[in-house]
């Protein structure tokens, strides 16, 4: 970067007419140009309106065509073609696409255009071609458009200089929260969803008295979004609040559903509104597929039953299903369950881009209405002082009818002699000549008098108006009051759509174990670390095969909604879920692919995990302590450090520890059993010392009831017990010893004799 661009070879320069410029400058100018005309005249609304340009441009076309809310309709190729032949430069595919989700009731929550034909629908199926399609303005639009012929706002030319636009609409009406809006542009994006207006006008109604209302007391009437499709916002106050004062959020939104009962105990759910946004024929599609994937074992099927309004049935697999967690299954899974980001990057004032806070947008909005009343007064006073100016000029000629008359018939210049002989202005003399000749009536006369009376009154209160700043805002108080009449509560349009909610306290396990299928499985864990779940339950482990060089390490029965646990000679615990162990073809996989487990690492014992049980774990040194099995429970593949060891150490038992002792025996045979109780219960550390050595380490430990007594097994399978009394000589103190074995303990130092 920053180098010149040289001529081409041969050349000479300037002479050729070849400038040199810096690179770097010149990609820096030309992308900021391309990056300010993305921001500014394409992908952010405006505060004030909330309209983007293609919006406001369609709007102001259909303004010119007369296409209002009680007028007929007139075709979409029509509204198109005016729109990029005179103001907007762009492809008719693009202007359609705007207009056509301007007409969307379930996209806008207040439509801006009054389709006729096919607009598209919630399935996500586009509209027909604009030669089909007809379209005329809403009341919303109007509001927008409201006073926009009487210099409400400025008008800049077109792009071709041939016509002029409006900057900005005079916005009556909320827009820009009440429709909301989205879009990307260079460096920067928005998203604000939609809002119910008449919260949104008391809100306005609120900051207007109160010019320092905080957040706090502006979201007791803006709650949250209300969104088209309905459905359940499941976030708490705290951070709706928080994103509205930021300007930064996002919203939880769930489907709305319902339970309906089929007789005999049986049920079903029927989804009667879904999330923003979601096509409904994706979301059926997706809920299928995973039911084809065996992903959500407990809905049996999934059907449409949607007409005008959306019915979506949900089956569970049986009747003992319970309906929450069903749902929080498909929550989990599919679109019933999205985030809808608030982003509130807007042009403030029309030329900044920036996040604003709701107060802040609501006051912008507000400082521009009272601009475009001050605008639209200026100029009905200036209408009304012209007409009174001819007014005036009207009742000196019936005063002095006669002779009016008379310099009309008589006079060369009759205008000129008018104004010299009654003192009136050029267009009071102008309109004199203009009147018709009935309008010399008596009549006509008392009329004139009447509208003077009336306009002078009418001029009066525009100047009180514009001389007081408290009037002016009572005056957009009472504006902004006949918006919440026109979309209040009580109207099919301006009734709250989306509710308000809590997301059931699900235990996190419970909605996992219900996106598996349960089946029973055999985990098969090999010397040399291959792992795999064979189908069903096995007894008989013999027919099993494994690589060569390698056998049977350990194999226990467990269920796909079970989680296995490994714990390796590093002390860490690492947690697989059986439904993701693979299949019993071939050998299985490695554990290391699986799990972040160090090359020189091995695993000591892998078994089901069971919740509240507990475990002693011991390192080779002879330290150990007992956790509880909830404690080690991992949820990334790099595993849970439990047992701290130093090398040359390493973690060597993991046992239950279910009863009132421990026996514990060593390299050297030696065995010693103490209460459980002086073992301390931690939940990570070294431990305490269990037994002591002068060479070797532990072999192998066991937790029993003395009152059972102490078993073990040996090397044929047989099992050996010995009760309290014969144990006596071996009973003794944490960190003592011990004795050797009793006679007939297994060679291998291990109690199970394997």
């Amino acid at each position: 970067m920053g180098q010149q661009v040289i001529p081409p070879s041969g050349g000479s320069g300037a002479g050729d007419g070849i400038e040199g410029i810096d690179l770097k400058s010149a990609l820096e100018e030309r992308y900021l140009a391309y990056a300010l005309s993305t921001i500014m005249g394409r992908a952010l609304p405006d505060v004030r309106d909330g309209l983007k340009p293609v919006h406001r441009r369609i709007l102001h076309a259909m303004r010119i065509l007369k296409l209002d809310p009680d007028t007929g309709f007139k075709k979409c190729a029509r509204i198109v073609g005016d729109v990029i032949g005179k103001f907007h430069p762009h492809g008719e595919a693009a202007v359609y696409d705007a207009l056509v989700r301007l007409a969307q009731d379930f996209a806008v929550r207040y439509p801006l255009v009054d389709g006729q034909g096919n607009f598209g629908n919630v399935d996500g199926d586009n509209a027909a071609a604009m030669r089909y399609t007809e379209a005329r303005m809403t009341e919303v639009a109007t509001l927008l458009m409201e006073g926009i012929g009487e210099d409400a706002v400025d008008f800049r030319d077109t792009y071709d200089g041939e016509d002029n636009e409006p900057i900005v609409l005079p916005g009556a009406f909320p827009n820009l929260l009440a429709n909301g809006a989205a879009g990307i542009a260079v460096g920067m994006a928005t998203s604000i969803p939609p809002h119910n207006a008449a919260e949104l006008c008391d809100a306005a109604i609120h900051l207007i008295k109160y010019p320092n209302a905080g957040i706090d007391k502006l979201t007791e009437f803006v709650k949250g979004p209300d969104f088209p499709t309905g459905g359940t916002i499941v976030d708490d106050r705290a951070s709706i609040v928080e994103a509205y004062k930021s300007g930064r959020g996002g919203f939880r939104v769930r489907a709305a559903w319902r339970r309906e009962d089929t007789g005999r105990g049986g049920y079903h759910l029927v989804v009667t509104a879904i999330p923003y946004q979601v096509a409904k024929s994706r979301l059926i599609e997706k809920i299928a597929e995973l039911l084809l994937a065996r992903k959500l074992p407990l809905l049996g099927d999934v059907r449409d039953e949607s007409a005008e309004d959306i019915r979506l049935v949900l089956e569970p697999k049986s009747r003992s299903v319970d309906p929450e967690l069903l749902m929080e299954s498909l929550y989990k899974l599919t679109d019933l369950e999205t985030r809808v980001s608030l982003n509130m990057n807007v042009l403030s004032g029309g030329r900044v881009p920036k996040v604003l806070s709701l107060r802040e947008v609501l006051r912008e909005w507000l400082d521009h209405r009272r601009q475009v009343l001050i605008r639209r007064s200026r100029h009905r006073l200036a209408q009304i002082e012209r007409r009174l100016e001819i007014l005036s000029g009207y009742l000196v000629a019936y005063l002095n009818l006669d002779e009016v008359i008379r310099i009309i018939r008589e006079e060369d210049e009759p205008k000129a002699e008018l104004m010299t002989a009654f003192k009136l202005s050029d267009l009071q003399a102008e309109s004199i000549l203009n009147m018709r000749l009935r309008s010399l009536r008596k009549l006509e006369e008392m009329q004139i008098r009447s509208e003077f009376d009336a306009l002078t009154e009418e001029k009066a209160g525009l100047e009180a108006l514009l001389a007081s700043q408290d009037a002016q805002w009572a005056a957009i108080k009472e504006q902004i009051a006949q918006v919440k009449k026109q979309f209040g509560p009580d109207t099919e349009l301006g009734r709250r759509r989306t509710d308000f909610g809590d997301a059931p306290e699900r235990d996190l396990a419970d909605i996992q174990e219900a996106m598996i299928e349960r089946e029973p499985v055999t985990v098969v864990l090999s010397e040399k670390g291959w792992i795999r779940a064979m189908r069903g339950h096995l007894g008989d482990l013999s027919a099993l095969t494994f690589k060569e060089g390698d056998r049977l390490r350990t194999a226990f029965h467990a269920e796909t909604t079970d989680k296995v646990l490994l714990f390796t000679t590093a002390g860490k615990f690492y947690t697989v879920g059986a439904d993701k162990l693979p299949g019993g073809r071939g050998h299985g996989e490695p554990v290391r692919v699986m799990i972040d487990m160090d090359s020189d690492c091995d695993v000591v014992a892998a078994f089901k995990a069971e919740p509240g049980r507990k475990l002693l774990v011991a390192s080779t040194a002879g330290n150990g302590f007992i956790v509880g099995e909830d404690e080690v429970i991992a949820n990334t593949r790099k595993g849970k450090q439990v047992l701290n060891v130093k090398t040359p150490a390493e973690a060597a038992v993991c046992v239950e520890a279910a009863g009132d002792t421990v026996a514990v025996i060593g390299d050297n045979r030696k065995l010693l059993c103490f209460p459980a109780d002086q073992v301390p219960v931690m939940t990570r550390g070294k431990g305490v010392r269990l037994q002591r050595y002068k060479d070797g380490g532990i072999k192998d430990a066991r937790v029993f009831t003395l009152a059972d007594g102490l078993s073990w097994q040996d090397s044929a399978g047989r099992t050996h017990t010995r009760d309290a009394k014969e144990l006596a000589e071996w009973m003794g103190e944490r960190a003592q010893a011990g004795r050797l074995a009793p006679k007939g303990f297994p060679r291998n130092g291990k109690f199970d004799g394997g």
